[in-house]
This record gives structure tokens, sequence and C-alpha cells, in this order.
């Protein structure tokens, strides 16, 4: 079997999925041991060997510098009434994860749990991001995810541009204390309001876009694949990618 199809539903199964497709194995050429060795190879290529570096490339900023400064940042801003969001929100959705994360995950805006609970993706498309983490053996505690916005807009609607703009420079900071080596951009508001386009997705994914100087990719946002079984595919493709990436970076 094709080892990508293996790995495919390998994501799968790891996500949760119930009802596994059984691929056509017709005319394949199949070498068991190679197959299993090579899989071997790539899920070993986990998130730990991804920071397994990270104390010998130490940057200018040190782990608990960067904590430091989050935190500090966080206290300065968590009362923002910038725009009209500051007056139905429940909580200032800032940011969670690791400060020296190398991964940085940027949504569009809170919805309701995290209005509720303050901690960006804990609801439903939130626990999806998880299993797709734990698919691709990474964990909430190794990343860092944000927003563009730190306020819910009502009814989750998208994001206004005047919205944007008040927030982004908050975005920005955070991404100048954490440094990450690489940014997902989950979605295709946050794609278009970090990277001022239009763009469709078909455009922007599989390929490396920068932000701030920094190596930036964009795929779906977990709530597209609620939606539908057709986005799984294409995600489980951009965290493949996502991930060599991050190798090539690092071994630079």
């Amino acid at each position: 079997m094709n080892r990508k199809k293996i790995e495919y539903l390998r994501f799968l199964a790891d996500m949760g999925e119930i009802f596994i497709p059984i691929p056509n194995l017709q005319n394949e050429k199949r070498n068991t041991s190679t197959e299993l060795s090579d899989m071997a190879e790539k899920r070993a290529f986990s998130a730990a060997s991804l920071n397994k570096e990270s104390a010998e490339k130490q940057d200018t900023i040190s782990a608990d510098k960067k904590k430091k400064l989050l935190d500090e940042f966080y206290h300065q801003i968590r009362d923002c009434t910038k725009c009209a969001l500051s007056k139905t929100r429940h909580k200032f959705v800032f940011g969670a994860g690791n400060a020296d994360a190398d991964i940085m995950f940027i949504g569009e805006a809170p919805g309701g749990e995290e209005d509720l609970q303050g901690i960006p993706f804990v609801g439903r498309a939130g626990k999806l991001l998880d299993r797709i983490l734990a698919a691709a053996r990474l964990k909430r505690s190794e990343v860092y995810i944000a927003n563009v916005l730190k306020c819910r807009p009502p009814k989750n609607r998208d994001p206004l541009p005047s919205e944007e703009e008040m927030c982004l420079p908050y975005l920005h900071r955070q991404i100048e204390i954490i440094q990450p080596k690489i940014i997902c951009c989950l979605g295709r508001v946050a794609a278009h309001a970090l990277l001022r386009t239009k763009a469709n997705m078909s455009e922007l994914r599989g390929q490396v876009h920068k932000y701030r100087n920094i190596p930036m990719i964009v795929t779906y946002h977990p709530a597209a694949l609620l939606r539908s079984e057709r986005f799984k595919k294409p995600t489980w493709e951009d965290f493949l990618f996502l991930l060599d990436e991050l190798k090539k970076i690092k071994s630079r």
C-alpha cells in the first residue's frame, strides 16, 4: 500500500474516525516491511524530535524571559477598550501555550466557549484541533495558539477591518516575543487579515508565505472540518507540510 495512504489512514484513526475508508489495493506495489519502516520513521518525527535542538540553538531571549514578557504584556492589554467588542465580550482571549514555541497557530477570533473561558480554541473546533495536533505528534503545551482578534465578534461574525487593525499590533507583539520558527494560519479569514490578500484557500495552501519575516503556511480552520469531511485530507497534507518545513528550518 502507498505510504502516504497508510499515513492518512493513521491520521484519520488518531482523529477519532470510526469509519475508515478501505483503499483499493489493485495494481499497487506492496512491500510491507519497507512501508512499516518508513512509517515508523515518519511518526518518530515528532514534536519531541523537533524541539531537541532548542537548548543548543537558544534565541537571544530565554524561555523564562519570554514567558515573563508575555505575562506582562497580557496584564497591559487585558482591559483593552479600543473597539466596541470590549463592550460585548465576557473575557479577553489573549493566547495560550508555550512561550518558547517553534510553531505558532493563529486563528481569526474567539468563539462562544473561548469568550467564556478566556482561552483560545476550547470549543468544538478547539477539541478537533487537539486531535489534529495529537495525530501530528504535537501537544498544546509545545505550541502557542492565538487569534487575530482578542475578543469575540457578536454571533461569531467575521472580524471587521477596523477591528483587525486595532488588534493586530497585539498579535505582532506576541510574535515578537515568542519568535516562532514557523506560523500556521488557521482558515481563510485569518490568512486574509495577515497576508492582506483575497486569494482563495487553494491558492494559499501548499506554499510558504512570509509574515513579518517568519515562514507561514495556511491550512483550513478546524471548524471547516466539522462542516465537511472533504477538508480532512488536505488538512492532513498541510500538517505534514508544516512539519517538513519546520525540519528544514531547524536544519539550517
